[in-house]
Formats: structure tokens, sequence, C-alpha cells
């Protein structure tokens, strides 16, 4: 698969809180198109570069490219275009627990302040019927929702700005394996769909199996590798044979003679 140039490009990155290193000389680029998948031990500092590619945390040094544009040393009208072609899904959902589903995922295109309430009012239910929700599901409250709705609807405020790169953090966690399967798939839609560029944090081996393109290992204060899932699990460090010791290899080939893969039970 064939990408364009870089959409995200991390270099000599270096995050410190106080004394605690978390980063140290960290490289990264993300390609226009792909799945890039960040996996790593617990501070690792997975989410804190999540964090800082989305603009909320700055690091000690070094310099984080979106689009082309730096994302701290440019002005408010660059950072807000920037901000208006990535879309992101939070853990937990991060859902406005006051707003109603319908004005969760309108939020954003109000914040446009070029849109009349009926154009918003199609787009919300355009995005509702994206992900799946019946339209009378639209003035529910978060808190009467299921855990898989708060993902959807999380998905859809996300997407209600039609972004070009999304950022899933944790995508399918507290969730059952058939709800999580599920969503895999939609996110898979969404993907070919919208075209969009993806970069992920997951534990969760069947998450990063089906979505990943590439992956991105932090530890030891940096990326130590990046590559495929064959490429990543054969490079020799412990925390990837940890890691990726529950994956097992299917040897079937399907029609487009992609390699297919299962997953046996996480190590304890």
């Amino acid at each position: 698969m064939e990408y364009s140039p870089d959409i995200i490009e991390i270099v000599g990155l270096d995050t410190r809180f106080g004394r605690h290193v978390v980063h140290q000389d960290l490289h990264l680029n993300v390609k226009k198109g792909e799945v890039l998948t960040l996996v790593g031990g617990s501070g690792s500092g997975k989410t804190t570069l999540l964090r800082q590619m989305l603009g909320l945390e700055q690091p000690a040094k070094g310099h984080v490219k979106i689009f082309g544009r730096s994302r701290y040393n440019c002005d408010y009208s660059l950072l807000k275009n920037v901000r208006n072609r990535t879309g992101v899904l939070f853990q937990q959902g991060a859902l406005f627990s006051a707003l109603t589903v319908y004005d969760n995922i309108a939020l954003p295109l109000r914040e446009l302040r070029i849109l009349d309430e009926q154009i918003i009012h199609d787009l919300v239910m355009i995005k509702l019927n994206m992900v799946a929700i019946e339209p009378e599901h639209a003035y529910k409250m978060p808190a009467n929702l299921s855990g898989g709705m708060i993902k959807r609807v999380s998905l859809a405020r996300a997407l209600a700005l039609d972004p070009e790169l999304l950022f899933l953090d944790e995508p399918t966690a507290g969730l059952d394996p058939e709800l999580s399967e599920s969503f895999v798939r939609l996110i898979l839609d969404m993907r070919k769909e919208l075209d969009l560029t993806i970069v992920m944090v997951t534990h969760d081996i069947d998450t990063l199996v089906s979505l990943s393109d590439r992956i991105a290992v932090l530890a030891e204060k940096k990326v130590i590798v990046t590559g495929t899932l064959e490429q990543v699990r054969s490079y020799s460090h412990p925390f990837v044979e940890s890691f990726f010791k529950s994956v097992r290899k299917k040897f079937q080939h399907t029609d487009n003679r992609e390699l297919s893969w299962k997953t046996g039970p996480m190590p304890s």
C-alpha cells in the first residue's frame, strides 16, 4: 500500500515532568492514509505523546508538526485550521453529561459559527446514521446510554467536521468482545468512506491486529521500532516479546493474498 507524505512529523522530542524524563529524542512520522498504532508499557508515554499531537501538552524540546504546521508555534487561525481537520475519540467518550446526544454532536458544528440550525440538524442526523444510531436516540442524555452507544456517539462527534486525521485513545476499552468487534468494523468502514488517517493508542491485541497498518513501540523513552505487525513482532526486545506473544499466525491467505491473523489469550 502506497502512502502520501507525512501528515504528522515528530522530531527530537524531549518530555519532562520535573526530574522525570518521559521522552528523550523521540522521532515518529505518520503518513497520509495509514492507521498507526502506538503501544508501550505503563509509563512509556503513549498518552502523553498523543496529548502532544493534540496540542494539549507541550514538550520541553523538539517539534510536532501536523499538516506541515507546528502544533505550538503558529498563530490562532492556523491552529484553528489544524483543529478543524482533526477529530478525537477519547477513551471514556468524554461526552458532555449535561448535553443530549444531538447537542454533543452539534457542538463542534456550532463552534464554526457559520452554519444555521437546519444545516446543523441535517449534519447531526447524517453523522448518527453513519454510526448506526437511530434518530430516536438523538435526544437521550449520555447517562442513559450503554457503553457501546457512548462509543458510537463519541465517534460521531469526532467525525462531525469531516476530519482528515482521527485520534483514537483506547477505542474498544470497556467493550465486550462482540461490541468491540462491531466497533472495529465501524471504524474500518469510516476509514474507507472518509479516507481517514488514524493514530491510535491501544493495549488490546485484537483491536491492534484488526486496524493497524503500522505499529510504533514506545520503550526506553523513545520509539524503538516502527513497522508492520510482522516486522514489529520479530524485533528483539523484552516488551515486544511479552506484548506480542499472544499473537499467533494463521497460515491462510485471503483472496487478495494478504495474511490474516488470530490472537490467543493475553499473557498474565
